[in-house]
């Protein structure tokens, strides 16, 4: 595919407002006599490390991706950064491991970006099977390569206990018929297995009353959104992952998020808020060095879309921007 083919399929979300943040602690880092690298964590199909690449001609990016797929199309869209871009395969919790691996004794990271939940590649693709509006396998693995260790969709309905599937329906899904949906899911798989997303979207849209169609879209989305955070450990990869990135930053650098369902956004939310906030008990006459914060908040609250941006790309709507910078002997930093 050509690299301009590539960037027409996929607008970056939020991107002129994720590279001005990123941008901080690049200068925060160059100031300090390092190189900066930004570590594009969610790389998809390289709009945002493009975008940085761009933004900066001295910075290096390192493109995380467990998607094969993805470094792919990447790696073709940013062939003429040369060595400033570098992909590298696996998965975002990794991202302080691979800083120690990747880095040179005068480089240090100036900024990690995560944007998170399931990218334009996979739901555009239909034989990935993320989407209900096309009937393809029912695979929904963020890694589908041959060696990959993760079950697909239909491997799990294939298992899955109906207590199992319903916490799984209620928990991730956040599905008000969770029960329903999984009775009937385990019921139709006593007399034929589910193999096509189709099928899968079938069956939900039978179980879900009448009553509730009215509103809110196709009855099978938040059964689609659990499964897949399923079979990926999306949450439990992000409750690892943004510890690890706040940590990964240099003095002055810069961690942005950006999720999609509130799920997520609790998890940035409350981790951002542990490393921003002070946690000396209360009444203490003296705060003590080991309780003071050591990020400050970039953002007030959850940033979101304006009307232009959801209007060019309607898939950024549902899009929280949240942004802390680890804290240097100056404490702050403006945005």
């Amino acid at each position: 595919m050509a690299q301009r083919e590539t960037a027409d399929r996929h607008v970056p979300v939020m991107r002129d407002r994720c590279i001005r943040l990123l941008s901080l602690g690049v200068g925060n880092v160059r100031a300090a006599g390092h190189r900066p690298v930004v570590i594009d964590a969610t790389l998809g199909m390289g709009g945002h490390a493009e975008a940085m690449l761009e933004a900066d001609p001295e910075v290096l990016v390192l493109g995380l991706d467990r998607d094969p797929q993805a470094h792919a199309l990447a790696a073709e869209r940013l062939t003429r950064f040369g060595d400033r871009f570098r992909g590298i395969h696996t998965v975002y919790d990794r991202v302080d491991e691979v800083a120690a691996e990747e880095l040179g004794s005068d480089q240090r990271v100036a900024g990690v970006l995560l944007d998170l939940g399931v990218s334009s590649l996979q739901l555009d693709e239909a034989s990935r099977g993320f989407a209900y509006s096309y009937d393809a396998p029912l695979d929904m693995r963020m890694d589908a390569s041959a060696d990959s260790p993760d079950e697909s969709v239909a491997e799990l309905l294939a298992r899955v206990e109906t207590a199992e599937l319903t916490r799984i329906l209620r928990e991730y899904g956040e599905e008000r018929f969770a029960g329903r949906i999984a009775r009937s899911i385990i019921s139709r798989r006593e007399t034929q297995p589910f193999t096509s997303t189709a099928d899968l979207a079938a069956v939900v849209d039978k179980a879900v009353p009448a009553a509730s169609k009215r509103t809110g879209g196709h009855p099978a989305k938040r059964t689609f959104q659990a499964l897949r955070i399923a079979v990926n450990e999306e949450l439990e990869v992000l409750r690892r992952t943004i510890p690890h990135a706040l940590d990964a930053v240099a003095p002055g650098g810069v961690v942005v998020a950006m999720s999609y369902h509130s799920l997520e956004d609790r998890i940035v939310k409350q981790a951002f808020a542990r490393r921003t906030k002070s946690s000396a008990p209360k009444g203490l006459p003296v705060e003590l060095e080991e309780h003071k914060p050591t990020f400050s908040s970039l953002t007030r609250g959850a940033e979101l879309p304006d009307e232009a941006e959801i209007a060019e790309n309607p898939r950024a709507a549902s899009a929280k921007l949240r942004a802390a910078q680890k804290l240097t002997d100056s404490r702050r930093n403006p945005a």
